[in-house]
């Protein structure tokens, strides 16, 4: 019996012949691509000197670009990038070195800035004070507003913005969860919920995707003004009440969130001003603190609406607690996406019987 070459197909003694020319070409074939440690290294090498040549170009300290790895190093290039992309040199910024630490520290959130295609362009500095994750932090997240927000409502938020960039100037809110860092996951239990409220403004014109971006505020929505943290006083009013929740005093603030003066209010009833929808909520958070039920301090928060001056109704975060025979309650106005977020989180300690 002949046995056949499996390569050539000549019979077995041949075989030998035909290896020869296989060992020959096989060689020759891969020469070309052949990678060396010596090619390796120097690719590598070139790799370095350019991120380290990048990293220089970045304005910040000595001290923090030591401490930017390769990764933190293109993020904040490519954020670099589009912002000078944005707001080229002849253009000033609307947020930007100008904005110090001093004027940053008096805002009640942080400062974001996103190009027609959702990418970060622009992170104030103390959104540390927010999220807990600095800058490059953050951007070590990714390169979009949808890497640093909670996935469930990326379908949500995208609908919104494409709202907003169809009609330049239109003011639009959502409310989401933030990336935050580890030690603000462990102290509060969980990442941040913020409100990003903000518009898209043409830049220059003719307006086009690359001369528009989204300008936005960042505010914290779970922040209490009884939990030790900074806290803007442009939104909040304060009243005191008998236990019956009868006015005694309130703050003048009330008249720029409801349009009352202190006097119509004194010798009021606190379920006056309130949507009769709300009322059994409120009873419930009064009861709670009149009696001392309840546990924690969320056994006084509700959210809740009340009749404005000029019979619209806003929403309030009410903090509620009992300072001897007086209630003391004090009341966060809201947006009505962040109040829809509370109120869909609402303990059910404090929800009606």
């Amino acid at each position: 019996m002949t046995i056949f070459c499996s390569h050539c197909h000549r019979p077995l003694q041949a075989e030998m012949s035909c290896l020869p020319a296989r060992a020959k070409q096989a060689p020759s074939a891969s020469r070309p691509f052949r990678s060396t440690k010596s090619a390796s290294k120097a690719r590598r090498d070139q790799i370095n000197a350019e991120l380290q040549a990048l990293r220089s170009l970045l304005p910040i300290s000595a001290q923090e670009k030591e401490r930017l790895s390769y990764l933190h190093t293109m993020a904040l290039v490519c954020l670099r990038l589009r912002g000078a992309q944005l707001f080229p040199p002849g253009l000033a910024p609307p947020a930007g070195p100008a904005l110090g630490t001093e004027l940053l520290s008096l805002l009640p959130g942080f400062l974001l800035v996103l190009s027609a295609d959702s990418k970060l362009v622009y992170i104030s500095e103390n959104v540390a004070q927010v999220l807990g994750l600095s800058v490059v932090e953050l951007l070590a997240q990714g390169d979009t507003v949808f890497d640093i927000l909670d996935g469930r409502v990326g379908e949500d938020v995208h609908r919104k913005l494409l709202l907003a960039r169809e009609e330049p100037g239109r003011e639009v809110t959502f409310v989401s969860e933030m990336r935050t860092s580890k030690a603000f996951r462990l102290q509060h239990g969980g990442n941040r919920v913020v409100a990003v409220c903000g518009r898209f403004v043409a830049l220059r014109w003719p307006p086009s995707p690359s001369t528009t971006a989204f300008l936005a505020l960042c505010t914290p929505v779970e922040q209490s003004p009884t939990d030790g943290e900074a806290v803007s006083q442009d939104d909040i009013f304060q009243s005191m009440h008998l236990l019956d929740m009868t006015f005694i005093d309130v703050t003048e603030s009330v008249t720029y969130h409801l349009g009352y003066h202190r006097e119509e209010l004194v010798g009021q009833s606190w379920y006056s001003l309130l949507h009769p929808e709300d009322a059994a909520l409120a009873a419930a958070q009064h009861r709670a603190v009149a009696l001392g039920a309840g546990a924690g301090p969320a056994a006084g928060t509700a959210v809740l609406r009340v009749l404005r001056k000029d019979r619209a109704w806003s929403w309030l975060r009410v903090w509620a607690r009992r300072d001897g025979g007086c209630i003391t309650c004090t009341c966060r106005c809201l947006r009505e996406e962040e109040a829809a977020h509370l109120r869909a989180r609402q303990p059910r300690a404090a929800a009606p019987p």
